[in-house]
């Protein structure tokens, strides 16, 4: 029964934080909108990171290494090497490229086919094109397989050009870092928002606080409503920020879409999943409680009935 009318009053609290809330909607509309603004810098960064990875997921392709055999390795030779790098554990596949394959396909993408035609002998050896595995698709990864191949007899080179590659996910990384480091200060500005906010609402009922006091009422029965009324600052700017986001998604998605076919991708921007939103919404619910927690408890234990 005792839990039962705990419950009942702080369903009682909630409902009358939401009735002064819908008082005065202009201002806490205004709140939120602060609120959801702040949080929708760094979903939007989060946003193009996602994209990002999508989009770069199937790049392992760009790690493929080019194995250059010496001259005096046959085809047969060639095939041996080809199936020894092909058990390897961090190893995709393993394409051949014959010579012949390969000046056939220099004489038609170089237009040089008169010239090539006066060569007595083929120039170019036999090659492998070998491509790492997803797990080892990395700068660290290649560099291991690299060395590993260059080590086998009748390898005379190993070229793999990654360096565009690195660039690009160091400055994902970086992306992310700033993402981060940028929604812990905007976090910390909507906790001082719902502060702010809470605080003047505080001072507008202070006569109110003191009749509590008086009649017994203790500092966290006082407390209660204000701290419903930040978890709900909170939540409605969640719920903002969220809109925010899809609206720049969807803006920019058909333009993206067409510069992806421009360059023969299908890639379609995505926005937040259902999860990430649950979960913007929980933290956003967090930072507005949080935020009239610390003004509720400090402005309320200051207030001395006389």
């Amino acid at each position: 029964m005792n839990l039962r009318a705990y419950g009942l009053r702080h369903a009682q609290t909630f409902v009358g934080a939401l009735g002064r809330i819908a008082a005065a909607p202009l201002g806490a509309l205004m709140t939120m909108a602060v609120i959801g603004i702040a949080l929708a810098l760094p979903l939007c960064l989060v946003v193009f990171l996602q994209n990002a990875r999508a989009a770069t997921a199937g790049w392992n392709d760009a790690f493929d290494l080019s194995v250059y055999l010496v001259k005096s390795a046959d085809l047969a030779r060639t095939r041996d090497i080809a199936t020894e790098i092909q058990k390897r554990g961090d190893v995709a596949t393993v394409q051949v490229v014959t010579a012949t394959a390969a000046l056939a396909q220099f004489r038609k993408d170089s237009g040089f086919g008169a010239a090539l035609d006066a060569l007595q002998d083929n120039p170019l050896p036999n090659t492998l094109i070998v491509t790492p595995a997803l797990a080892a698709s990395t700068p660290a990864g290649t560099a291991a397989l690299r060395t590993a191949i260059a080590a086998i007899a009748d390898v005379d080179k190993v070229q793999i050009d990654t360096a565009w590659v690195e660039r690009l996910l160091a400055m994902i990384d970086l992306l992310r870092r700033v993402a981060l480091l940028t929604a812990g200060l905007l976090g910390i500005g909507v906790v001082l928002i719902v502060g702010n906010t809470i605080r003047l609402d505080i001072l507008n009922r202070r006569t109110e606080i003191e009749v509590m006091k008086l009649v017994g009422g203790s500092d966290g029965f006082a407390r209660r409503p204000f701290l419903y009324g930040g978890l709900c600052y909170g939540f409605g700017g969640g719920v903002l920020a969220l809109v925010l986001v899809g609206a720049a998604t969807a803006a920019v998605a058909a333009p993206v879409a067409r510069l992806a076919g421009l360059y023969g991708s299908r890639f379609q921007l995505t926005g937040l999943d259902f999860s990430t939103g649950i979960a913007v919404l929980a933290a956003a619910s967090l930072l507005g409680w949080v935020g009239s927690w610390i003004a509720a408890t400090h402005h309320i234990r200051a207030i001395n009935p006389s």
